[in-house]
């Protein structure tokens, strides 16, 4: 222990020079401002008195003076033993008994001496009536040896005056309290808070949570043969189950009911310890931290004019009362705040604990095939998370069908590519058809047999079977939201939260400090104005700069996005220009499949970053709204995310399958972009390649990237340099280095919890992909499946591993992001619709093949779909450069359109085909919409949102709890009864005694009173 390290106890007092023991006390200008706090800090806390390590106070100052002070270490190291085992280190105080709930982190400056006494010391209201006699000690003011006085900031005292009377009140609230700055982090102090029995007994009742009760029924099981089933299903899946008692099916259950501390013998409180377990202590003591709140002003050392406009200010602030652990935490009184995790997850000599238990068989990569333990996940994370985990493994389950089906509609392309007819037309050399110049000038004549591998390509997603795919996508999303709704339920029901809603209402009116901040510098305002002011609130006129910031800021992010897409059309146009001139064959004939990949690459790149950069924004345009609660602040920040990342996302694709190839024009009339750019068209094969293409680059890049780099990269690199730091930091004391850590010093280094809506931002971007594009790229669903069996493991990983433990959070369904799901469900029926229709061929081929064939096949479907153009008729400046470049003179070139020939009175003009082809896809978008839509509502309907098992379950429940407190009632009237009979025969044998015996009738009658009631 170094010499800095001696423990003091401050005593009060009373000379007149401020000063005890050769250690300076504050200046006297601070004398007035540390008065109340003193009384408060000496009458309430307590700290390990110093006798009991055998070390009694002593003048430092005399110790340096004789020069004794280098044994020191010696000393108290040979009168004391290390506490850290005792403690577990850091699970529980140093008494080794009463565990930690949660800490509070705050930051402390060394004096100039460089120097500060260091503490660890614990207040305890218990130690207190055992204690009477010893003197308190002070609050761990540093105090400082330097000879003349020391310079004060005056910003740091102001934080420990609020820290000071924050503590306080928690104490008085009942929570137990233990300082500790003796740690590895210099500069870093830690409060241990523990919440005794009494406490948590109290907030369990204000909170209403349902707790088990003595009280255990028969969960019914299925009969015949749907038990048989059932069995063989267990034995099957028994290899992929997790191996923790928490995911055995159970037999039994017991009935839970609000804790109630009239009703204690209800409840099964043979094991107090067990009782709450450690998710609910830290539940408890946050709820108390939130409503605990802190008054003191900033100190302030002006006079005057100044020292008016402070207490105008404390007093307002005390009026507010609204100063908690999110106030302090974001002024920076406090650093951090958070629970502690249940110990090691790795090591040789690690006691089993549910953290190791979860790293085991949840968290790592080696049991991908393996179910996931959602209620232990719950048991350690609370229901929020737990909730999140349960939703992305049914999502993953529901995958599987989905890509079984799209594999097999990309194998049936697969076989049958050389018995589709139009690209056999296409590749065939014979047809001999010339087409135009895809660019003006530099661009010539070309064979379409040179598009042969992109039309082959394009069967491959663009045939019969993909029009039944995305019916059966659409299907396969309302079946996977009601699949959800039904395990949600069988959730709530095994975590007792089937009686929630009013806990919902009381967290959803918590108001958030930075509302009450706002308030109050708006009453500040107006009592500046001499204006009377009741309760202040936010309106919307409060807000109206905030709502016209989102609005603009909105608008110019989605438009930025536009720009951006817009863009990259430009060099697309640009590049294929350019390669056009290129004098190798080679390079002429892969620039459509170059310009393709590096533009999808270039639209990758500025996804991922605007992901970022939009998450950002939108948390500033939420921030500056000042929503009133965190359910607010929740829902406004993830439809702001949400709508920036969906048309960042989405906006390259949408170009791609609804907008390239539709306003080109003609040769010889063709749309330009700033007079020179032509507007560039899709393939003969059509563009549903180009977007499946499209499509597949970004979400596989998206996944990957995000994956790898984002969610494991990162993370590990920000661990990396946290470590440096404190090697370096520790490098000149390798004796403390090499000292274990505690376990509150581990978890501070941890990073800390951010949220849920990036992780459920990610999936639901990709849900997207799944359903809104699916018919041009059926091996979507495999790929995210292929995903979340890594992404299940990695944020599991990142969860038990490197985040600091989160404050379990009730819910009972997933909040917003639900009914964002079924927009996107029901969004994905008109785009695949649309699809179908307008990008690929499916639409003319039926036309043709029911209109125009001759012999009812698709012979001569490639040559109805061009028209011919007469190459005399180019603009002046925009024919091919080289006319022979393909060794013959060119005179009619065809292009695809539906348009009037050449040698036509109207000549190209649109041709009735055209309308035919609109009509029927028109036609085919409102049948397809209709019929999906029926079809999902009919799924929607037939599936009842709670199981026939569960309602029984929840009803039995009621009942039963009836019956408890009937049986209750009828045991109350039995005693009273019973009462009543011994009072009346103790009142006959008192009339037949003597008057001297009589006159203690009184006494007799009340004795009788005085039996113990035990129900």
């Amino acid at each position: 222990m170094d010499k800095d390290e001696i423990h003091l106890r401050r005593l009060p007092a009373p000379h007149a020079d401020r000063e005890f023991c050769g250690v300076d006390f504050l200046p006297e200008d601070l004398n007035e401002a540390l008065e109340e706090t003193e009384m408060r800090v000496n009458k309430t806390y307590s700290c390990l008195p110093a006798e009991e390590k055998g070390i009694h106070i002593i003048n430092i100052r005399a110790i340096e003076d004789i020069g004794y002070d280098q044994h020191e270490s010696t000393l108290l190291n040979s009168l004391s033993k290390n506490p850290d085992a005792d403690c577990k280190y850091g699970l529980y105080f140093r008494d080794g008994k009463r565990k930690v709930d949660y800490i509070l982190v705050y930051q402390y400056k060394k004096s100039s001496a460089g120097r500060t006494v260091t503490r660890r010391a614990h207040y305890d209201s218990t130690a207190r009536s055992t204690k009477q006699g010893q003197p308190l000690p002070g609050k761990g003011v540093q105090l400082e040896t330097g000879e003349s006085e020391p310079h004060m900031d005056y910003h740091e005292d102001d934080k420990r005056f609020r820290r000071e009377e924050y503590e306080g009140n928690l104490v008085e609230a009942g929570l137990e309290l233990e300082h500790d700055e003796d740690t590895k982090i210099h500069g870093i102090g830690f409060v241990k808070i523990h919440a005794p029995w009494n406490v948590l007994c109290r907030e369990a009742e204000f909170l209403k949570l349902k707790m088990p009760t003595k009280k255990m029924y028969q969960i019914s099981q299925t009969h015949g043969l749907l038990k048989k089933i059932n069995s063989v299903i267990q034995k099957i899946t028994e290899p992929i189950q997790p191996k923790v008692a928490e995911h055995k099916p159970q037999t039994v259950k017991r009935l839970s009911y609000p804790f109630s501390r009239e009703k204690q013998h209800l409840f099964d409180l043979s094991d107090r310890d067990s009782f709450f377990d450690s998710k609910t202590r830290s539940t408890v003591v946050y709820e108390i931290l939130k409503r605990t709140t802190c008054t003191k002003a900033k100190y302030s050392m002006g006079k005057g004019e100044g020292r008016k406009k402070e207490a105008t200010l404390l007093n307002k602030r005390r009026k507010c009362g609204k100063y908690g652990i999110t106030s302090l935490l974001a002024n920076g009184v406090y650093s951090a705040a958070y629970p502690l995790h249940d110990g090691d997850y790795e090591g040789e000599n690690v006691e089993p604990n549910d953290r190791k238990l979860l790293c085991e068989e949840w968290a790592s990569y080696g049991v991908f095939y393996k179910y996931q333990p959602i209620d232990l996940v719950r048991k350690y994370f609370g229901e929020k998370i737990g909730l999140y985990f349960a939703w992305l493994g049914v999502y993953t389950q529901m995958l599987i069908p989905a890509s079984i089906v799209g594999i097999i509609v990309f194998l049936y392309g697969c076989a049958t590519v050389d018995e589709n007819i139009p690209s056999m037309e296409m590749c065939d050399q014979r047809n001999n058809i010339t087409m135009c110049p895809l660019c003006d000038r530099t661009c010539s004549y070309w064979k379409m047999s040179s598009a042969c591998a992109t039309a082959r390509a394009s069967h491959l997603f663009d045939n019969p079977a993909t029009v039944f795919f995305s019916v059966f996508m659409a299907l396969w999303a309302a079946t996977f939201m009601e699949h959800w709704k039904r395990k949600q339920m069988r959730l709530n029901y095994r975590w007792d939260l089937t009686g929630f809603e009013e806990e919902e209402e009381a967290v959803k009116d918590h108001p958030r400090a930075e509302y009450e901040a706002k308030v109050l510098e708006k009453s500040l305002r107006k009592e500046h104005k001499h204006k009377e002011t009741d309760k202040e609130k936010l309106t919307w006129k409060d807000r109206f700069p905030a709502y016209l910031t989102n609005f603009v800021g909105i608008i110019f992010m989605v438009g930025l996005t536009f720009a951006i897409v817009f863009g990259v059309i430009i060099y697309r146009i640009s590049t294929a220009a350019a390669l056009a001139i290129s004098s190798t064959p080679s390079g002429r004939s892969s620039v459509r499949v170059t310009v393709t990949a590096t533009a999808v690459i270039i639209n990758l790149v500025v996804i991922i970053i605007l992901d970022e950069v939009y998450g950002c924004i939108a948390r500033w345009l939420t921030q500056i709204e000042v929503p009133k609660t965190d359910k607010n602040f929740e829902e406004r920040l993830i439809f702001k995310a949400f709508l920036l990342k969906f048309v960042n996302a989405y906006t390259p694709i949408f170009y791609v399958a609804f907008f390239k190839g539709r306003f080109v024009g003609r040769p010889g009339d063709y749309v330009y972009i700033f007079h020179s750019f032509r507007m560039e068209e899709c393939a003969p094969g059509g563009c549903l390649m180009e977007l499946c293409i499209q499509l597949s680059i970004i979400m596989l890049g998206k996944q990957l990237i995000q994956n790898n780099l984002f969610e494991i990269g990162i993370p590990k690199m920000k661990k990396f340099i946290r470590y440096m730091k404190l090697k370096h930091q520790h490098s000149l004391d390798h004796e403390e280095h090499m000292k274990k850590k505690q376990r509150y010093e581990v978890d501070y280094n941890l990073e800390p919890f951010a949220g849920l809506t990036p992780e459920y931002m990610e999936m639901i971007i990709q849900f997207g992909f799944v359903t809104l594009f699916v018919a041009s790229f059926p091996l979507a669903p495999l790929f995210a499946l292929l995903n979340n069996i890594i992404e299940i493991r990695l944020d599991a990983k990142k969860f038990v591993t490197e985040l600091r433990r989160p404050v379990a959070v009730r819910a009972k369904d997933i909040g917003i992001w639900y009914n964002i799901l079924r927009g996107i469900g029901k969004l994905a029926v008109i785009i695949n619709a649309f699809v179908i229709s307008f990008t690929s061929d499916f639409i003319p081929r039926l036309v043709y093949l029911y209109m125009y064939s001759e012999n009812g096949t698709m012979h001569g479907f490639v040559n109805h779909t061009l028209s011919s153009f007469n190459v005399s008729d180019f603009q002046a400046g925009t024919a091919p450069n080289d006319p022979m470049d393909l060794g013959y003179e060119v005179v009619i070139c065809r292009y695809k359109d539906y348009r009037e020939p050449p040698w036509s009175e109207n000549k190209y003009d649109i041709s009735k085909d055209f309308w035919a082809v609109l009509a029927a896809r028109l036609a085919f978008v409102i049948v397809f919409q209709n019929l999906v839509m029926f079809m999902s509502e009919f799924v929607d309907w037939i599936i009842p949102d709670i199981p026939k098992d569960i309602s029984q379950q929840i009803h039995k429940e009621k009942v039963l709890m009836v019956e408890v407190f009937m049986r209750e009632e009828q045991g109350k009237l039995q005693m009273l009864e019973t009462w009543k009979d011994k009072d009346k025969k103790k009142g006959e044998n008192c009339n037949n005694h003597s008057p001297r015996l009589s006159r203690s009738h009184s006494g007799s009658l009340s004795s009788c009173h005085s039996y113990p009631l035990d129900v």
